[in-house]
């Protein structure tokens, strides 16, 4: 009978369904010298346990609280308020004081013919660089021409398909 209860106990420990006294029943038969020959596999497990749970840690843990402060830690607000600072800086030495508008006037001309003379050949230019642009557009007519010959070719296909269906 003792022997039933016993694989009961283990078949409920196996699928973890056993109480904490349970557990303690199966260790105590499991500590006996005398087991049933196929349990005998169980023993070893179980004595396992029993001198696992008497073991202990005996070094010591270096949980100082202040332990920590010991070693330098990095804070990193101080870069985000350092950066702000070079950025300021930078932005206030960067930025000109203006007296007046001569100062800001960059690539003007005094004379009105000079300017004249750049801005035409900068539209000269400009001009070029455009039509070399057009010219390789132009390529594209092309193109179009051949889509219409397609479209020549589809009114033919429309009029052979209207011819053998009615016959």
């Amino acid at each position: 009978m003792v022997l039933n209860s016993i694989e009961k106990l283990l078949e409920k420990y196996e699928n973890g369904e056993t109480s904490l006294k349970e557990e303690q029943q199966l260790k105590n038969y499991f500590s006996q010298e005398t087991v049933a020959p196929h349990l005998e596999m169980y023993k070893p497990m179980f004595a396992y346990f029993s001198v696992n749970k008497q073991e202990q840690f005996t070094k010591a843990l270096p949980l100082n609280p202040d332990g920590y402060r010991d070693k330098k830690v990095f804070n990193y607000k101080w870069i985000a308020v350092a950066a702000v600072a070079v950025l300021t800086l930078g932005y206030y030495f960067k930025s000109p004081v203006v007296s007046s508008y001569e100062e800001y006037a960059y690539g003007t001309y005094n004379n009105p013919e000079e300017a004249l003379n750049e801005v035409t050949k900068q539209l000269a230019m400009i001009s070029n660089h455009f039509n070399k642009g057009v010219s390789t557009v132009n390529y594209l007519e092309e193109v179009n021409k051949g889509t219409e010959t397609l479209g020549y070719l589809n009114e033919m296909q429309n009029a052979t398909n209207i011819i053998f269906k009615k016959q």
